[in-house]
């Protein structure tokens, strides 16, 4: 899932692609890069100047109905939590609704129905949209997270989104410290075990910076380290910048994992070769590197969140 900020503040590219030929540009680029869905967001995540729905609107609807017409087998993301917003972009032709705010707009799950959209289903520990956290604490931050983005799945089932479509997001560093954002990256699982597909979008985050002490455009080795302990755990979904090399980081973990399960299974002397099999494995798409699956919110789509964005 590559990353497509029609932001003139966001706090990764600065505004590179604002412009709407930027935006398309980045687009082209994703996809020739191995994108199997574009995450196309119009507002940044964390705070600054206040942006309308209408301006919303006016900054993603476009990008979506262009990506739309020149990449039509590509699967389209909308990072939104407003209903308004997910109406404008489901009639532009998207096909996912990546709500990173834990459902602050309960109607937005209703237009991911009437449209027949997938729906991304987050936990940001209670916060406004665009609020950062002040000193979150959970008693288990992993059984919050399970917890709360089951039931936000369970919701949007209730409400007519299709099972095959949702998706759930941990939303590192939505509502939570950097401690607890590294306790969901290595207890993925957990997450995994409810047999939702697992999205996570970790690339460039606070907790990666503040982990290794570096700034946003140094966190490249340290972003590629989380997606593949996520991907080892399970994880289907992975939010990226850089597109091609967590392409090259998933299939290692797909080729380790598929290695390690042949080998697991093999008799003693037996023919056959791991590394055949890893690379079998690594043949599959960025999805397949956590669990041997495809893209799981592709399957929701007519195809078939973070204080930063």
């Amino acid at each position: 899932m590559a990353v497509i900020n029609r932001t003139p503040d966001s706090f990764f590219d600065h505004g590179t692609t604002y412009e709407l030929g930027a935006a398309l540009a980045a687009a082209d680029r994703a996809v020739a890069d191995g994108a199997d869905i574009l995450d196309i967001g119009g507002v940044r995540a964390g705070p600054g100047e206040h942006v309308s729905v209408a301006e919303e609107v006016r900054r993603v609807a476009g990008l979506v109905a262009a990506v739309r017409a020149q990449h039509p087998g590509v699967v389209i993301s909308v990072d939104t939590w407003r209903a308004e917003v997910g109406e404008a972009v489901a009639r532009a032709g998207a096909d996912l609704l990546n709500d990173a705010w834990g459902g602050a707009d309960p109607a937005l799950a209703q237009v991911a129905a009437a449209y027949g959209l997938g729906l991304v289903c987050s936990h940001a520990g209670g916060l406004a949209p665009r609020t950062r956290p002040h000193r979150p604490a959970y008693a288990d931050v992993v059984a919050e997270v399970r917890d709360h983005v089951t039931a936000e799945a369970e919701r949007a089932v209730a409400a007519g989104v299709r099972p095959d479509g949702i998706v759930i997001d941990p939303a590192h560093d939505f509502g939570k410290n950097t401690w607890q954002s590294l306790q969901l990256t290595r207890r993925t699982a957990d997450l995994v075990a409810t047999g939702w597909p697992v999205l996570v979008a970790v690339s460039n985050k606070d907790f990666v910076g503040e982990t290794l002490d570096l700034p946003v455009q140094e966190r490249a080795e340290g972003t590629l380290a989380a997606l593949a302990v996520c991907a080892w755990e399970g994880a289907r979904l992975f939010r990226v910048h850089d597109v091609p090399a967590a392409r090259d980081a998933l299939a290692a973990v797909a080729a380790l994992r598929t290695s390690e399960e042949v080998a697991a299974l093999r008799p003693a002397g037996g023919a056959g070769s791991a590394g055949g099999a890893g690379s079998a494995g690594a043949a599959g798409s960025a999805g397949a590197a956590g669990s041997g699956g495809g893209g799981g919110a592709a399957a929701g789509t007519r195809g078939s969140g973070r204080p930063r964005t």
